[in-house]
């Protein structure tokens, strides 16, 4: 009986062992799962939790902000956005139109001079033909019609191109004129002064041992390095050429030839490098050649598709 009653004693303790363990684990899962649910709940309800006096001043601030939105001012930026863009954009013709263009331009250059006293001759001759060619493409918008160098679906674009960014089409085929210097006369001009010449080129004019050439580039070995040498006309480019002669020491090389970029687009050129406007490169050559000159070829062009169709440098070969 004290055996079975130890035995009765030791099965009853593991049982009670067995269903507390039990107890616990249930209770921890309980408390675990009761914090959770507690948890997401206060979540939910502080997101979405506003009362009707928080709702109405959140209202009435929306509405206040309406309100003082800068509409007018919010205009202005975006039509100065589209006019800024409108700036950088391109026109939009077709190569073969645009060939055309410049081709018309050189037929009607073709004859003059590039010399100093010729340059108001070639404003006057391109600003001609642009005058008359813009009447031709209006004329042909009212009528309806177009012609065999115009075709009707480009007619608009070319009437805006012509009247609205002629600058920008200009720079698109290349072509640079020499923007006019208007010389006012006065009552105050002194007795007998004499004229003053037509510039070449935008600065001070240049002198006659310049021997300025638009539309050219020369080739030559550098003396100075035009990507670091600016200048602010050509007749300090020339200027510039003269005196690194002067000054060079003996078995140096002497600046005998000046090119010059005068567009504020920059100038085209075949190497790698980006040609800004205002660079001036000084030369040497014992027998000067040129690279290119007025109109790039067509089989240049054909390699070279961003080249324009207008040399843009200007060059000189100096006398000294």
């Amino acid at each position: 009986m004290a055996r079975g009653k130890w035995v009765f004693s030791y099965k009853k303790t593991t049982l009670l062992v067995c269903f507390f363990n039990i107890a616990v684990a249930l209770y921890v899962l309980r408390s675990l799962y009761a914090s959770l649910y507690i948890y997401s709940g206060n979540v939910s309800r502080n997101v979405a939790l506003y009362n009707p006096d928080q709702i109405r001043k959140m209202e009435e601030s929306m509405q206040i902000r309406r309100e003082f939105k800068p509409v007018e001012l919010i205009k202005w930026v975006k039509a100065l956005e589209g006019e800024l863009s409108s700036e950088t954009r391109a026109v939009e013709l077709s190569q073969h139109l645009k060939q055309n263009i410049i081709d018309e331009i050189l037929q009607r250059l073709r004859g003059l001079n590039s010399s100093g006293a010729d340059i108001a001759k070639e404003r006057e001759v391109v600003e001609n033909w642009r005058k008359g060619k813009l009447e031709e493409v209006k004329s042909a918008l009212v009528k309806g019609t177009s012609n065999s160098s115009i075709p009707h679906e480009e007619a608009g674009i070319l009437a805006r191109a012509l009247e609205s960014d002629w600058a920008l089409l200009c720079e698109e085929i290349g072509l640079w004129v020499p923007a006019q210097v208007a010389n006012e006369e006065h009552d105050d001009k002194p007795e007998g002064a004499e004229e003053f010449d037509e510039e070449v080129l935008p600065g001070r004019p240049l002198s006659p041992e310049c021997h300025a050439e638009l539309h050219t580039d020369y080739d030559g070995s550098a003396v100075r390095w035009g990507l670091t040498h600016h200048k602010d006309s050509a007749a300090d480019c020339c200027q510039a050429c003269l005196d690194h002669a002067k000054h060079a020491k003996e078995g140096e090389k002497k600046c005998n030839i000046w090119v010059y970029c005068p567009s504020e687009f920059g100038c085209h050129s075949p190497d790698i490098y980006q040609h800004k406007h205002q660079e001036c490169w000084l030369k040497f050559a014992e027998k000067p050649r040129l690279n290119f000159k007025n109109k790039y070829p067509e089989w240049y062009r054909n390699s070279h598709p961003s080249a324009p169709v207008i040399v843009p440098w200007a060059s000189g070969i100096t006398s000294s």
